[in-house]
């Protein structure tokens, strides 16, 4: 697998020559491509080779190696359950979803619920916008197959390499849970955001209590998935209205843990990724690209598109998300 920074013309020529590819982009770039085995989403963030940019005249390819098989496909709203029934026996599926659309959020509180979902890698990420341009300019994601643009629904690419490859999936993430005994929250139902909360058994406003202890929420809440330890994000505490909006779903049953301080986030990336991930396709969250101050900095080699959500079979926060395909 490659990586690579290329113009609207070099990205069209490798189409055209019927390479697999990701492609994340400026969206009036995108939907200048040909028709081909590709599917795309929209951003402007990246981590390149020189480290966090943002690039608005270039598009970032992975490239599949040379006989790879694939099947790009959209599938609208109703429809996301489907997303195992295109799995290839031996590969690997990719998943792309618009930011802030209603799949986005189907997807993250029902995803884990899809008959078969687990049954191959699946990985991905949510396409976005300039952070200037929100509210303004609608993510989208694109099907190589058909050429077309959406703002809501995913894009899939089921992939088979040609060579007896093993995909190895993996997440890297810099955060432990915290040991505030203060900070610790369960929520009566499931949902992108909360007005109330849970602490020490006693119902909270969420917004007021975090306002009061005076909480970093640029460190996400951290919960035991079955044994993984996953991200929610805080997106907006508005004292005002009372309410805490995330960038990720919280589940009832289930306790989250306010992150421990971070150090310098490029280094913890760099020490907990190790060497390489110029060969492997990866993505980092928007929320560590901003925090952690990743422009012009790098993170252990990996370079790929900087999202906003990161998709490890299940919707994921502030998280690097990995693919590698170790023959």
């Amino acid at each position: 697998m490659k990586n690579e920074l290329l113009t609207l013309e070099e990205a069209a020529e490798r189409i055209a020559a019927g390479a697999v590819m990701s492609i994340a982009g400026e969206a009036n770039l995108l939907a200048q491509l040909p028709k081909g085995q590709w599917i795309g989403g929209s951003t402007v963030y990246f981590m390149t080779a020189q480290g966090g940019a943002v690039e608005r005249t270039r598009l970032f390819c992975s490239i599949f190696p040379e006989g790879t098989q694939a099947t790009a496909r959209y599938v609208p709203i109703e429809a996301l359950s489907s997303i195992p029934e295109g799995y290839k026996s031996g590969g690997v599926s990719l998943v792309i979803i618009p930011a802030f659309s209603q799949a986005h959020a189907r997807f993250a509180q029902d995803g884990a619920d899809y008959p078969h979902l687990f049954d191959q890698p699946l990985l991905g990420w949510i396409s976005g916008v300039h952070l200037e341009e929100i509210g303004v300019v609608k993510p989208v994601v694109f099907d190589g197959a058909t050429g077309q643009r959406h703002e809501d629904g995913a894009v899939l690419l089921h992939i088979l390499t040609a060579h007896a490859a093993e995909p190895k999936l993996d997440i890297i993430n810099i955060f432990q849970q915290g040991t505030d005994e203060d900070l610790v929250f369960t929520f009566p139902e499931v949902g992108f955001g909360a007005t109330t909360a849970q602490v020490h058994g006693k119902d909270v406003n969420l917004a007021a209590y975090l306002t009061e202890k005076a909480v970093d929420t640029r460190l996400p809440l951290v919960a035991n998935y079955a044994g993984a330890m996953i991200n929610v994000s805080f997106q907006n505490v508005d004292l005002a209205a009372g309410k805490v909006d995330f960038y990720a779903p919280v589940f009832p049953g289930v306790e989250y843990r306010l992150a421990a301080p971070q150090g310098d986030y490029a280094q913890s990336f760099s020490a907990q990724a190790g060497a390489g991930g110029a060969a492997m396709l990866s993505c980092n969250c928007i929320l560590n690209y901003l925090y952690g101050a990743l422009e012009g900095k790098t993170t252990g080699g990996y370079t790929g598109p900087v999202t906003f959500g990161e998709i490890a079979y299940i919707l994921l926060n502030q998280t690097l998300v990995k693919l590698e395909l170790a023959a």
